[in-house]
This record gives C-alpha cells, structure tokens and sequence, in this order.
C-alpha cells in the first residue's frame, strides 16, 4: 500500500477520534478536537502531495481521499450541529449534498470504473469548510455570524456539487458514446 493510501487509512481512523474528543467532558475538548481534525487536514495536504510528487496516484487512492475528507468534515459538521453551534437547516444542505455526490461516485464507479478528481472548487469548498468549522469550534462566535460563515462555505460546495454533476454528465455521455462508436464498429466487421 502507498504512502499516500496510508496517510488517508489514518485520517478514516482520525474521524472517531475526533468525535470522541469533541464530545469528551474536559476541559478544553472542543480545542483538542481541533487539533485532531488539524492533524487530519495536515494528513490530507501531505498524501496529495506526495501521490502528485511521486506519480503515486492510484484507484483506491482517489476514493479513499475524498472519502476520509468527506467523513471528516461530516463529522465536523454534525458535531457542532449536535452541540447546538450551527442551525440544523444548514447540516441538511450539506447531507442532501453529500449524499447526492456519493450516489454520483457510485454510480460512475460502476459505469467507468472510476471516479472524478476532485476539482478546483471542491478543493476550496473543502478548505472554506475547513476553516470555518475550526474557527467555530475553538472560538464562540455568536449563531449569526456562525450561521452566515458556513452558508458561505455551502455556497462554495453547492459550487462544487454543481461543477462535478455537469462532468458527471459529460464523462457519462462521452464513454457512452464510445460505447456504442466501439460497438458500431464491431457490427460493421
């Protein structure tokens, strides 16, 4: 297994490890949270760089990364939802979202057998997440302001979501019209 995969195994591991310590009755828990899910994004910018770096970009590499991303900032989200830090609405704007991009994953993996890169967009979309969920778990900021930070960072990911559907569609559409270019070809033999 490469660097890279590994790197992503051990930010899937931090994702518990996160919500243990987010929830924990300590002092200071919410900051140790943080730095776990520092530490998870630190692991993130690393397995990029080295798979870029070092041709090491794989298969299982591009589903293990988004996921481990995803799961993260999910537990993130619903963390300080839970905790009462964001409103419930903007935790389902995000659900709906993810959950539409997994179903698209799945259901490129099974046409293509892959899936998309992630993009521009979503790579801002996850950093602004990011950002913005440290910010509210280390420091009280009051709901409104919390509330229009992370409708941001949606704004952002619905971006993203709508930038991945149309090269969805297009990667979809083309293959299917090798597809049939291959099988006219074929029946022409």
């Amino acid at each position: 297994m490469s660097i890279p995969n590994i790197l992503s195994l051990i930010r899937l591991a931090l994702v518990p490890a996160f919500i243990a310590v987010f929830f924990a009755d300590f002092p200071k828990a919410h900051v140790y949270a943080g730095s776990i899910f520092i530490l998870a994004s630190l692991t993130d910018a690393l397995d990029g760089f080295i798979a870029r770096k070092y041709g090491m970009i794989t298969r299982l590499g591009r589903v293990l990364d988004p996921l481990a991303d995803k799961l993260m900032t999910a537990a993130a989200i619903v963390c300080i939802t839970i905790a009462g830090i964001l409103p419930v609405w903007i935790f389902i704007v995000f659900a709906i979202k993810e959950v539409l991009m997994g179903i698209g994953a799945l259901v490129m993996f099974k046409k293509i057998d892959d899936v998309l890169p992630s993009n521009y967009l979503g790579k801002t979309a996850s950093v602004v997440f990011f950002v913005f969920c440290l910010i509210l778990m280390l420091f009280d900021i009051p709901q409104p302001y919390s509330t229009a930070m992370l409708s941001a960072a949606l704004v952002f990911a619905i971006l993203a979501f709508i930038r991945y559907a149309i090269r969805f569609y297009d990667t979809i559409i083309k293959r299917q019209v090798e597809r049939d270019e291959e099988e006219e070809s074929h029946s022409e033999v």
